[in-house]
């Protein structure tokens, strides 16, 4: 994976991550005053939720199998919800250092919610932006 597309997959997520604060009023970040640096914490929880999703959601969804093939597919939400919510977990500790702090307040709402929305936007966008690239010589 390029690192222009590693970045342009974090800015889907703060894209995805602000659409879903904007809509929902429990989803939101604290510590920033100005739309650059509210920009930027987009950016770093973007960056944030892409690592958990990269890193612990395949192991909890190998762990969840059984009860997401039990649920048709319907746990692969509270997954999501569940990743939302270890986002807003883990730039809770880092807050003290950053100065940024990604909040959800409730589970059953907010990070439902959040993670439906974060998902049909990232799918979305994925689908215009993260095309792959052709194969074979460039047509003439």
């Amino acid at each position: 994976m390029t690192v222009m597309r590693i970045l342009l997959a974090t800015l889907l997520n703060a894209l995805a991550l602000g659409a879903a604060a904007w809509l929902l009023p429990g989803i939101g970040i604290t510590g920033t005053e100005t739309p650059a640096g509210l920009m930027m914490a987009y950016v770093f929880v973007g960056a944030v939720f892409g690592l958990v999703n990269a890193v612990i959601k395949p192991i909890l969804s190998f762990l969840a199998m059984p009860i997401t093939c039990l649920t048709l597919g319907l746990f692969a939400v509270v997954i999501n919800a569940a990743m939302l919510m270890l986002t807003a977990w883990l730039t809770d500790l880092t807050a003290g250092v950053v100065g940024v702090r990604f909040y959800v307040d409730s589970f059953f709402w907010d990070a439902l919610l959040g993670a439906i929305i974060v998902a049909l936007v990232s799918a979305v966008l994925g689908r215009f932006l993260l095309t792959a690239a052709p194969s074979g010589p460039a047509p003439r």
